[in-house]
């Protein structure tokens, strides 16, 4: 991700308090229609498109946009962000935020906001519908079906209770998969970089290594970072016991394909289902590649774990409510890049919105200028997170837009914007 210079946006941005027309939001890749309902309802004006756009595209489609909503294909680069004129935040209708830059929105004053639980059960049902899948064979069998081929046989098919689960990533979705596993009468172990609570009888893997050795099923659910590249190589694969079975549905990258892909063929791993792969198309396409294609008891699905009507509806209302609350009042709690502030609203008062470098001496500066004006501060908040600050505060009418200008020009300020 590119790191930008410190650059006070306020003098391209319309503040929306003086604007005449209605907040322009932007939603690509075939989102859910109840985030355009949502947003209309407050007075947002809407353009839906079905597909991604590329990077020229929307940098030109992005000029006078106020909200922008995505999904995985769209990649928002600093150089579409430089476009983005009018931009206040973007939405990841998603769980994932790789596709955007991060730090390039954030230095410019722009909080991301994704859909961490929209479509966590959608995702942990296609994992435990994958595990008795392949420990059935069934994607097997109903292939052969339909090549006109009956081959009833119960060698190297198993029920899963009694068997071992080990998830790699007990966050949202490996919690939940843990769950239903359990219901299924499975041993669940996991493993995370983070201390978490176990529900039900599931309990740490003591290590990333053990849990391979102890698992006959491994689940992937950790996100696509530096750190989580090529977890799964040949050494780690090496560990799995002979027949175990190995379900990716977190990021393509995180599983070496071609590690994967011989111990499939030497009948080291009795098999895979995998929902995510290094390289995948922007759109719908009948000339996919992937090494994988061929192989015996192998499942290959669409990067589809969270495609289910449910889930985008659930992330068609969680991710716009979560927009539509930090246009309005400036609450940044979930943004994925941004420090985290939630003040109550005081009646009969203005809201002032301050992002800025964080350096000593910001809210001390603010304090003067309000002391100068005569003005008087209700409430105010302030969160700061590696280079930025945010600070939002609550202060009189009359004299609410002469602090707000008097901030926007201190030399630390990126962003200063007011709500009422």
């Amino acid at each position: 991700m590119t790191k930008l210079p410190f650059l006070n946006r306020s003098q391209q941005l319309t503040h929306l308090s003086k604007t005449s027309g209605a907040r322009k939001v932007l939603l690509l890749e075939n989102i859910h229609p109840l985030a355009r309902e949502l947003f209309a309802s407050e007075g947002f004006e809407v353009e839906m498109l079905s597909g991604a756009l590329s990077e020229e595209e929307l940098r030109k489609k992005i000029v006078d946009v106020h909200v922008l909503g995505i999904r995985s294909k769209t990649q928002v680069t600093a150089s579409v962000l430089e476009s983005a004129s009018q931009l206040l935040t973007i939405g990841a209708f998603c769980i994932g935020t790789n596709q955007i830059d991060l730090e390039a929105a954030k230095i410019r004053g722009i909080p991301v906001f994704n859909a961490p639980f929209g479509n966590t059960r959608s995702v942990a049902e296609m994992m435990i519908a994958e595990i008795i899948m392949l420990s059935r064979q069934l994607a097997q069998r109903s292939m052969e079906m339909h090549q006109k081929v009956w081959k009833k046989i119960s060698k190297d098919c198993h029920e899963v209770r009694g068997k071992t689960l080990g998830i790699i990533g007990y966050g949202h979705i490996g919690s939940q998969v843990s769950t239903l596993a359990e219901a299924l009468g499975m041993r669940v172990i996991f493993h995370d970089i983070l201390s978490k609570l176990p529900l039900g009888n599931a309990r740490p893997g003591n290590g990333l290594a053990n849990l391979l050795r102890e698992s006959d099923f491994v689940t992937l659910h950790v996100p696509g970072t530096p750190q989580t590249k090529n977890i799964i190589g040949a050494a780690e694969i090496g560990l799995m016991k002979k027949g175990a079975c190995l379900i990716n549905a977190s990021r393509g990258t995180v599983v070496q394909i071609p590690a994967l892909v011989e111990a499939l063929r030497s009948g080291h791993l009795g098999g895979a289902a995998i929902d995510v792969f290094p390289e995948e198309p922007e759109n719908n396409t009948n000339d996919y590649i992937s090494e994988l294609q061929g192989l015996p008891n192998v499942i290959l699905t669409p990067h589809i774990g969270g495609a289910t009507e449910e889930a985008q509806a659930n992330i068609g209302e969680e991710v716009p409510t979560t927009l539509i609350r930090y246009v309005k009042t400036g609450t940044t709690n979930g943004a994925v890049n941004f420090p985290h502030v939630d003040l109550a609203a005081t009646p009969g008062n203005h809201r002032i919105l301050n992002v800025h470098k964080n350096v000593p001496g910001v809210l001390r500066d603010v304090t003067r200028i309000v002391s100068d004006l005569g003005a008087n501060i209700s409430a105010q908040s302030l969160a700061t997170e590696g280079d930025i600050g945010y600070l939002v505060l609550e202060t009189d009418q009359a004299l609410s837009l002469d602090v707000m200008k008097r901030i926007d020009e201190l030399k630390t300020s990126i962003l200063t914007r007011m709500v009422s």
